[in-house]
């Protein structure tokens, strides 16, 4: 079956009798929901309801949970927290030395020995498992990336920037990644304020072309206007972070959709619960 070894990730650990109310309130993912064995995607906003830090969380044994994330955010990852501790009894750590690696398809057990396996709860359709410690070599991480982008499955740092975009904006309102009957958290306010007003309009999409696609961070153009920006690629394939108003009113002219001087095809991942607005009123606006 095929497995990748993740090098560019990192663990921090959470633990202590306060660990999971401390995080409830902090972050998006509702705990109450999260089942032992599962790895849930997550997030920790700006009071402006960006992402400062996205995130895969588990349980980790009694009072503790595992949180996933890269590497290179890892030790401000961990002062941030720091920062919302105050009084409560939690032990925040980065691990030393952190194996992360990731199998999929019908058998999804890598050949690793002594590592912990969680279920990674963003696929919908094909059974994806991360595996924490053990001694795995070797894997096939362009496979992965692969994966990733046909499922539409997008990470920052590869497809976009910390700081930089809403959760709904990655799919973390379809991935179960905010608890929208959960209490306060941080950014709380504005992430519901999307959701019930349904403005969501930057979504993540998956990118097709009959040609390499250019580099990530390319804009993508209707007409030498911007409509968003091109994220992980593999070969002819890759993500998208886009207005899907700007992408429909395209669309319904004709227009075609430029990464450079590639023409590119633009679809909602197939799990996904958006879908490209009926009326494109509004693309010209802000």
């Amino acid at each position: 079956m095929p497995f990748a070894l993740l090098k560019d990730r990192a663990l921090i650990s959470v633990s202590g009798p306060d660990a999971e109310n401390f995080l409830q309130n902090i972050l998006t993912t509702d705990l109450d929901a999260l089942a032992a064995g599962e790895a849930k995607p997550g997030a920790l906003l700006t009071p402006q309801g960006k992402i400062l830090f996205d995130f895969l969380i588990s349980r980790n044994g009694e009072d503790a949970l595992r949180l996933d994330c890269r590497a290179d955010v890892a030790d401000d990852f961990v002062r941030r927290l720091m920062l919302y501790r105050l009084r409560a009894k939690v032990e925040i750590a980065k691990a030393d030395k952190a194996l992360v690696s990731v199998a999929w398809g019908s058998d999804s057990t890598a050949s690793r020995s002594d590592s912990t396996e969680v279920s990674d709860t963003r696929f919908r359709d094909i059974a994806v498992r991360r595996g924490y410690g053990g001694a795995a070599e070797g894997g096939d991480a362009a496979a992965w990336q692969v994966l990733r982008i046909a499922h539409g499955i997008a990470e920052s740092g590869s497809d976009y920037a910390l700081g930089d975009a809403f959760p709904h904006d990655v799919l973390l309102d379809e991935t179960g990644g905010v608890g929208f009957k959960k209490g306060c958290y941080v950014g709380q306010e504005v992430v519901s304020r999307m959701q019930h007003r349904g403005t969501a309009r930057r979504r993540v999409l998956i990118a097709s072309a009959q040609a390499p696609l250019p580099a990530p961070g390319t804009d993508l153009t209707v007409s030498g206007r911007p409509v968003g920006t091109l994220g992980s690629t593999q070969g002819a394939a890759g993500l998208a972070i886009a207005r899907i108003d700007r992408v429909k009113a395209a669309l319904d002219a004709g227009q075609s959709v430029m990464a450079g001087d590639v023409a590119v095809s633009l679809a909602v991942p197939a799990w996904a619960k958006f879908s490209f607005p009926q009326d494109a009123v509004g693309a010209e606006e802000a």
